[in-house]
């Protein structure tokens, strides 16, 4: 049976709602596929004897736990006290470790307050957990039958301890097997709808079958047990691909770090030497600032003025002005691809979140004029930000084809 950890986020700001708890969905992430068990999520207010009444419980039926959060130097921040009365741990005064704070404070020219001294001291018998990335270190202690990790709140100077320190003495530690994640990632269709393109698929015994929908991309995610036969890991993942068509622009596994939509074309655009000018109505410069510092975007330019002239026209005559326009801007920049949008809607209706404006993009290359239409809705920011998505997704397949 794998060993049972459970995560223990602190901190008012947790409970009250006005921080959302990215750092336990990211853990539990990194220690499942470490090959652990994952059995709580819970979170404590700054509340002394909440605090200690939580940890004793945690030493008698969990492995590991990792808490995040009440290592700062404010009065508020109560974790390492919680720590030590909870076991019975006196606080003890670490000399290296203020040397760190104050060499992280040094490094940034300001002065350490006297408060952050307090992040100096550890229960006894801890072992200190630095941190390169902030001013409070973390500490580990094993506690009965579990073994303790305490690191901050804020997620990259978590993320970074984990990574760098703690994940390695959680192989030393414990026999794992670990599992394999296969990541389908996917543009233009949404989380039921994939759902129902794979109901006809069966799944080895024992995947796990997850989706994780984000602003920009939904992820079908594979989560294959330790000793998986790599050819039934390929062939699953192929047939769950197969199903999804051309929405997948990218399947990551988890040794490997993730690509996004511009990683994926950025790499074609060079393979290919092309390069690309833009005409951006709805996505409103979003295209160019997601193509920031790529030397293959040659020229991107927001055209309001664009969307102005071409709304009240229908469809055909809308397509032929679009594509005079990508001709035009071919002739002026000399590049091999012109990416130009429009859509039909109002500037009312682009504001509005009841109301949907139905985008165009047409892309012209070299040997033929491609395009596609969405309908989309919900806030303006919404807007923006899918018109900027499904207009470089028409680029990336035509990349791929």
């Amino acid at each position: 049976m794998p060993p049972i950890v459970e995560i223990f986020s602190q901190g008012e700001e947790v409970i009250s709602g006005q921080t959302v708890d990215s750092n336990a969905a990211w853990l539990s992430q990194q220690l499942v596929q470490l090959g652990f068990s994952v059995t709580r999520h819970t979170a404590v207010g700054d509340n002394l004897a909440d605090l200690k009444k939580l940890l004793q419980e945690i030493a008698t039926r969990a492995d590991v736990c990792i808490c995040t959060g009440g290592l700062g130097p404010t009065i508020d921040d109560l974790t390492t006290q919680a720590v030590a009365e909870a076991f019975a741990r006196p606080l003890e005064f670490d000399v290296t470790a203020l040397e760190h704070i104050k060499q992280f404070f040094a490094h940034r020219k300001r002065a350490m307050a006297d408060a952050n001294r307090k992040q100096a001291y550890f229960p006894q018998g801890a072992a200190r957990i630095d941190n390169p990335w902030g001013s409070a270190p973390g500490f580990s202690l094993q506690q009965q039958g579990c073994w303790f990790v305490f690191v901050p709140g804020v997620p990259f100077e978590m993320q970074g301890m984990f990574t760098e320190f703690i994940a390695k003495q959680l192989r030393q530690r414990f026999k794992l097997q670990a599992k394999q994640l296969l990541t389908l990632r996917t543009i233009g269709i949404g989380e039921s709808d994939i759902q129902e393109k794979l109901t006809n698929i069966t799944l080895p015994q024992q995947v796990q079958l997850s989706f994780r929908a984000g602003t920009d991309e939904v992820q079908t995610k594979l989560l294959f047990p330790a000793n998986t036969k790599q050819a039934l890991l390929n062939t699953t993942v192929r047939q769950v691909a197969d199903s999804l068509g051309d929405y997948v622009f990218a399947i990551d596994n988890s040794n490997q770090a993730q690509r996004g939509l511009i990683d994926i074309i950025a790499h074609a655009m060079q393979q290919q030497d092309l390069s690309l000018a833009v005409i951006e109505t709805a996505s409103q410069g979003l295209i160019a600032a997601k193509c920031l510092g790529q030397a293959w975007l040659f020229s991107a330019v927001f055209k309001q003025a664009f969307h102005q002239a071409t709304e009240s026209l229908n469809s055909t005559d809308r397509l032929h002005t679009t594509i005079k326009m990508a001709q035009k801007t071919q002739g002026q920049e000399q590049t091999d691809l012109v990416l130009v949008q429009t859509y039909q809607g109002s500037c009312a209706q682009f504001q509005n979140k009841a109301e949907t404006i139905c985008l165009t993009t047409l892309l012209l290359t070299p040997s033929d004029i491609l395009h596609s239409t969405h309908t989309i809705g919900g806030p303006p920011q919404r807007k923006q930000n899918q018109a900027a998505i499904l207009s470089l997704d028409l680029l990336r397949r035509f990349l791929a084809a």
